[in-house]
């Protein structure tokens, strides 16, 4: 009975694995999100914004379609994709602070 649960959880593990490579090989590892990948994945930056990539994740801005503005404390922050938002609200000083250290 162990072995056919060792070898359950070896399935599922693999299945994760290989997912989370398709994920990776896209350009973007967020597993809870669907995004339109019909951009030409170079980013839409404006000549205010200082950043080319996602403060969240690091991905390029506009490689996930448009990108997502989210607004902190007056501060315009600009995320690749809607994954991104949660992980921005819980800590956005953190991600404020590394486009203020890009200005």
């Amino acid at each position: 009975m162990k072995s056919i649960l060792k070898l359950a959880l070896m399935t599922v593990f693999a299945l994760a694995l290989v997912s989370c490579n398709e994920e990776k090989s896209s350009g973007h590892d967020h597993s809870d999100h669907s995004h339109d990948h019909t951009s030409s994945g170079t980013a839409q930056v404006d000549g205010d914004y200082p950043l080319t990539t996602c403060v969240v994740s690091g991905e390029a801005l506009g490689s996930m379609g448009t990108p997502i503005e989210v607004t902190h404390e007056g501060t315009t922050v600009k995320l690749c994709c809607k994954s991104c938002i949660k992980e921005f609200k819980a800590s956005p000083e953190k991600f404020v602070a590394k486009l203020d250290s890009a200005q």
